[in-house]
């Protein structure tokens, strides 16, 4: 082989190692900044339900192996203390009376504006822009007009149902869409659907909603393509509804409710161990951001256990707004961490957004933060400053700030806040006196924000639409 054969030899040679090498590069960068995400979010979960808040009577090993392998939040915080709320602002990253979501909406599919409104942008749509696929399973709770169905929201698959709540046995699913609902709470009892199909189910109702995200999972794996999953369970909402497989793990409990209430958390870890496991098979798990976290504190018609909290779903004391709250991003959050600073289930959007770079709204400018320089311990300082809460209908309000929080937990005439220094207990003995200039400030800051809210723009989950119904 003469010189210059040899040259050229070696110059293609060092070419292929060099676009091997940038290869590995493209491919880790994509890892780090463009990264699935997985949302499980439970409904009417207490705080010291789950395993890494000090539960004793139920096992919640696959939830708790997300806080252990990643962080486990000790204050984080949903943006409403009920369902309906507390989904629209995850979904959205804005504090949703922004934009009048100020309670559950009527389950009124002939209404066009009982819903998220559609000028707003949800994570799936946002996700658009940097080529994910979406999907949403369970539940829904952002309207049942068509227009605000899921696949019209950004997501390209839905699996579930539009309402808030849900009957778990298959055989109790009778009707077959909103069109049959002839009295109240009646939507418990439609049929699941498909996309926009309806469809016969054969098996408990957290079951099929685990099976169906590891279908997802399996089909966004095998296409190489990135993908955002909302897991949105109904459980353990009433009704407590659940079958022999999970009951019969809690003997020793003797309180049938609780015992039940048991039994629909073990089967949401179960459904969650499924998940991980599948994350796993497919070589995803450091390519996948997984947030656990439930939509707003324990009910009191339930059997849950919100601990040392005061209140309940709700209730803007803690025990309706802090909630069990972990994420997981295997090779980039270090693991173990017990996180004490107060987080936002509307960092969620921020921190996916910001991981992929994309352009917001300016009219619809997101209210998280993006919560990776803070985890990865490369920002020491405080996500947020601030934290607000408004109850509209209440005439109830809240607010965070640093060691102190404001609240009027249920006032329908005027706000009369009381001061805490933060304690989970929020006792009468704690209300803080003398502190006038705190008191002051907070107050202002409130009532500043405040100014940017909108009233509530739909009828409520009371409005008897179903009345007039032929």
């Amino acid at each position: 082989m003469n010189i210059e054969a040899l040259q050229r030899t070696m110059m293609k040679k060092t070419l292929i190692i060099l676009l091997f090498i940038v290869n590995i590069i493209h491919a880790q960068n994509r890892t780090e900044q463009n990264p699935n995400l997985i949302i499980i979010m439970t409904d009417d979960m207490g705080w010291a339900d789950v395993g890494f808040n000090g539960c004793k009577d139920i096992p919640t090993p696959n939830i708790d192996m997300i806080a252990n392998q990643g962080v486990r939040f000790e204050e984080g915080y949903v943006s409403f203390p009920v369902c309906g709320p507390s989904r629209a602002g995850l979904l959205t990253g804005r504090y949703q009376d922004r934009f009048g979501f100020t309670t559950n909406p009527s389950i009124d599919p002939n209404n066009p504006v009982a819903g998220l409104p559609t000028s707003e942008e949800t994570i799936a749509t946002v996700l658009r822009k940097a080529n994910y696929k979406s999907a949403i399973i369970g539940k829904w709770h952002m309207g049942t007009h068509p227009d605000f169905h899921p696949l019209e929201r950004g997501f390209d698959y839905f699996y579930g149902f539009l309402s808030g709540g849900h009957n778990y046995f298959p055989d109790q699913l009778t009707l077959n869409d909103l069109s049959e609902v002839t009295e109240k709470w009646q939507w418990y009892r439609t049929k699941i659907i498909e996309n926009r199909t309806k469809i016969e189910t054969d098996d408990y109702l957290t079951d099929e909603l685990s099976d169906a995200a590891v279908r997802y999972i399996d089909k966004q794996a095998e296409s190489d393509q990135r993908f955002m999953l909302y897991l949105a369970y109904n459980a353990p909402h009433t009704p407590l509804q659940a079958t022999e497989k999970y009951l019969s793990r809690f003997p020793e409990i003797k309180d049938k409710r609780r015992k039940t209430y048991a039994a629909m958390v073990s089967a949401v870890d179960d459904g969650v161990g499924r998940v991980l496991q599948k994350l796993e098979e497919k070589g995803l798990d450091e390519n996948t951001i997984i947030v656990f976290l439930s939509d707003n504190g324990g009910a009191k018609n339930n059997a849950s256990n919100n601990g040392p909290l005061r209140g309940l779903k709700g209730d803007l004391f803690e025990g309706g707004i802090r909630v069990p709250f972990a994420i997981r991003w295997k090779g980039t959050i270090p693991e173990g961490q017990n996180y004490k600073n107060p987080v936002s289930s509307l960092d969620i959007m921020a921190t996916i957004v910001s991981l992929n770079q994309i352009e917001i709204n300016p009219k619809r400018t997101l209210d998280g933060v993006d919560l990776m320089p803070f985890l990865t311990g490369k920002n020491k300082g405080l996500p947020h400053d601030i934290l607000f809460w408004r109850k509209w209908e209440q005439n109830a309000m809240a607010i965070r700030k640093g060691n102190y929080k404001l609240v009027a937990n249920q006032n329908k005439e005027k706000y009369i806040p009381d001061l805490y220094q933060m304690d989970l207990s929020e006792s009468e003995d704690k209300i803080l006196k003398n502190k006038d200039k705190v008191y002051s400030e907070l107050l202002s800051d409130w009532n500043q924000w405040n100014k940017e809210l909108k009233d509530r723009i739909f009828p409520t989950l009371q409005d008897r639409w179903w009345t007039t119904q032929d």
